[in-house]
């Protein structure tokens, strides 16, 4: 199917509030990943940087991308959206295993490829339920799930030695502080995930896998 004829179909159903979602990655993937989120959301879709900054707007609460693929790297799109006056949620779902770089990575969630709908689908819509608490509250999730997939993919003696993890943990305990006060609007899921025995064990893991 057509770029133009997904964003038209969208286009003809969503005529709501619905959240808006822009999905970047190869034509095949990005327009399945387009008719999974249809039903639910207002999706567009783009199959390089140039392309998807240009379909970014105010009405975008989502992005999901692949900054590197086979034959195509975008690399810097992450700094890009990161750098926009745009206030969006990022997931990166690749098949590169992550490692100690997603610290500094300017993206909210990992997601390692392949994915199913279902997985697609709960992970935009618990982006989209972060987007409703502000930026402080969004910086504490984004925190979180990267450390629960280091704390995942790492073995206890790399975590010790790693001054970048070290950052992470202490800036967690910072942010969970100042949104304490508004944990109780949050759902289980999402409660859990970021609160649960965080100080001392690792958090529920966040991050979807095929």
């Amino acid at each position: 199917m057509r770029v133009g004829a997904i964003e038209q179909s969208v286009s003809d159903v969503m005529v709501g509030n619905e959240p808006g979602v822009l999905v970047v990655d190869d034509p095949n993937v990005a327009d399945l990943y387009a008719g999974w989120l249809s039903s639910s959301y207002r999706v567009r879709v783009a199959h390089d940087a140039e392309m998807a900054l240009d379909r970014l707007d105010d009405d975008i609460s989502v992005v999901l991308l692949d900054p590197v693929r086979p034959d195509h790297t975008d690399e810097g799109i992450l700094d890009a959206i990161a750098d926009s006056d745009y206030d969006c949620q990022v997931a990166v779902v690749t098949a590169v295993e992550s490692d100690f770089d997603i610290v500094d990575m300017p993206a909210h969630e990992y997601v390692l490829k392949p994915v199913t709908v279902e997985e697609l689908r709960a992970v935009v819509q618990s982006l989209c339920r972060r987007s409703d608490y502000g930026w402080k509250l969004s910086e504490l999730f984004a925190l979180v799930a990267k450390r629960a997939t280091l704390m995942d993919r790492k073995t206890d003696a790399e975590l010790k030695e790693s001054a970048a993890y070290s950052r992470l943990v202490r800036r967690i305990q910072t942010v969970s502080a100042e949104t304490d006060e508004i944990s109780h609007g949050l759902s289980a899921r999402d409660t859990t995930a970021l609160f649960h025995q965080i100080d001392k064990n690792e958090p529920k893991r966040r991050v979807v896998n095929g």
